[in-house]
This record gives C-alpha cells, structure tokens and sequence, in this order.
C-alpha cells in the first residue's frame, strides 16, 4: 500500500523494554505482554470497577455537561473539540482532565490498575502523555474513520488506555481493529476504498462499563456509522516511556519533568478518596522532581505539537 514520506524507519525489532513479570494482580503477565505484542491490542475485562468506576461516570457527565455550556456560549478551547454534524457543530472529546474540576481523573491516573500496565508496557520510567475523553452522545451514530493514533520508528511501546464507561456494542458503533496493523504506517484511505469496513483480519471488540482496552497506536482501528446510537463514553489515558521521548520526541525533557510531577498528585487523590491498593512508584531518581507549587500549572500540561497519525479524511493521508 502507498505511503507518505516519514522521517525514520519503522523497526521490525520488537518493541522495548522486555515483558516485565506479573509482579501485582495489576500488572500484565508475559503472555498478556506478547499477546499485545503481537496483536496490537489486549482487552482487560472489568479492569477498573466499584465506586472509582462510579465517580468517573458521574465526572463524565459533569465534564460534558460544562463542555457543551462552553462551546454554546460562543467559547473555543483546545480542551474542547468539536466535530460537524448535520445538526451543526457538536462537542466530542474533552482534553486535559485534571483540571476540569474531578479528583475522579487524578484518582484513575494514579490507579495500580492503570500504573501497573503502564510500567508493564513501557518500564519504570513510564510517563502520562494525555488524558481525555472521548464520546458519542446519545442518537450520534457518526463513523470514527480508519486511523493509525500516531506513527513512530516501533523502538519502543506507546499505548493507549480505553476505560469504556458504557457499553459498545457490535451493530451499535463497537470499535473495529486490524490485530498486526501496528507494525508499519498504512494508508487508510486505500483500506477504506478497497475493504470499506471489512478489511482483512477485521475483529468487532463489544466492551462492558469497566472494560479496559489497551491498543498500540499504530494499530489501525476505528467505527462504522450507526442510527440510534447510544451514549457512549470513553476515558483514554496515553503512555510512553521517558526514553522514547528523549529520543524521539516530538517533547523535549522539560515537558517531560512537568507530565512527571502529575503522578505524586495522582498517587495522593487516590490515597485521599480511600480507594483501597495503591502503587509503588519505581522511577529512576533523576525521574523524580520537586513539585512545581503551582497546582494549575501541574495539572494541565500542554501539547504544542503531536506525534502525527494516518488517518483517512476528505481522501487524504493527515
């Protein structure tokens, strides 16, 4: 299949750090590890449940809620994105969460349910890249089109988190993955043309509130339109490991110390709302900073710039 011009080579190696044993109940196991590996994804039924599950649909709606009031008022934010339907433009993805008002999110991050995968996937030094969520709303049946999330040279993992708080399922917009589509850049408009949305090796994930999906982001995935759809919310967390930044960017080791210092928050929210088990944080010492004391400045810790994806819109490659 054609491809745009990128900057580096895609490794045939497998990605790094090596599987790390299952060390906790919230830790992944070898086989769970290669199975990820090699598929591009892992599904983790029930994963994160009881009142956490609770306090981060109640936060969803309140997020949404507060997004929709922006956005009608005339305001525009990169915490808030809109997407064009045929009844005008609608909110559909809420960015930056931690500061939106909810120790919910905090309390997640800090989560060994999430921590314990991420140091499973992308070793100790493993850092949070984004926090947001992502929904259709009730009678918002529209496709979410073929994509690779991001493209990078495979020398190590990046993975995104998928805590479903509703439902998906199959006939009703549950997500679509390529299991082995990770391992180079496609096209996707060329997948569209060709299979529409039957591409070879297709799989249907439905999910359960308190489903987690883990996926590469290179693995290609998305959802068909549907009629009727009901709401469907999702929160994803993205991690990388801090030497995959350090060498391949696009963020330099600057913002990688401030996305670093939301884990000692997180770590306390947890704590704070008695949430049961908590996490060992084992970072390298040069990892592990001074707060910056200014709570606003921690909690939301712009991009700038992003690791570009493949995705296929209005025919082209972007």
């Amino acid at each position: 299949m054609s491809s745009p011009a990128v900057s580096f080579e895609l490794s045939a190696q497998p990605p790094q750090p090596r599987p790390l044993p299952a060390v906790s109940p919230f830790h992944l196991t070898p086989q769970q590890v290669q199975f990820f590996d090699d598929s591009g994804y892992l599904v983790l039924r029930q994963w994160v449940t009881g009142e956490l599950l609770l306090r981060l649909q109640g936060a969803a709606s309140r997020w949404i809620t507060d997004g929709n009031a922006f956005s009608a008022a005339g305001g525009r934010s990169e915490d808030y994105n809109l997407a064009r339907r045929q009844g005008g433009e609608a909110l559909f993805r809420i960015n930056y969460l931690h500061n939106k008002g909810e120790a919910a999110s905090l309390a997640l991050l800090g989560s060994p349910a999430v921590l314990g995968v991420a140091e499973s996937l992308c070793g100790p030094n493993f850092v949070p890249t984004y926090e947001s969520l992502v929904f259709k709303a009730e009678g918002d049946g529209e496709q979410i089109p073929w994509h690779q999330d991001a493209v990078h040279p495979r020398q190590h993992r990046i993975f995104n988190f998928d805590l479903y708080l509703d439902a998906s399922r199959i006939g009703a917009g549950a997500l679509r993955v390529v299991p082995g589509t990770q391992r180079r850049l496609l096209d996707p408009c060329e997948i569209r043309g060709e299979y529409g949305w039957d591409a070879p090796g297709v799989l249907q994930v439905e999910m359960e509130p308190g489903d987690v999906l883990l996926h590469d982001v290179m693995v290609l995935h998305g959802s068909e339109p549907t009629v009727g759809n009901a709401l469907r919310r999702t929160i994803y967390l993205e991690f990388r490991a801090a030497e995959q930044i350090v060498a391949e960017g696009p963020w330099d080791r600057q913002w990688i110390d401030r996305r670093l210092r939301l884990l000692p928050l997180a770590l306390e929210a947890r704590k704070a709302l008695n949430l049961g088990a908590e996490f060992a944080w084992n970072v390298a010492p040069e990892y592990r900073l001074l707060p910056l004391g200014d709570g606003q400045a921690e909690l939301k810790v712009v991009h700038e710039v992003h690791t570009p994806g493949a995705w296929c819109s209005a025919g082209s490659v972007k």
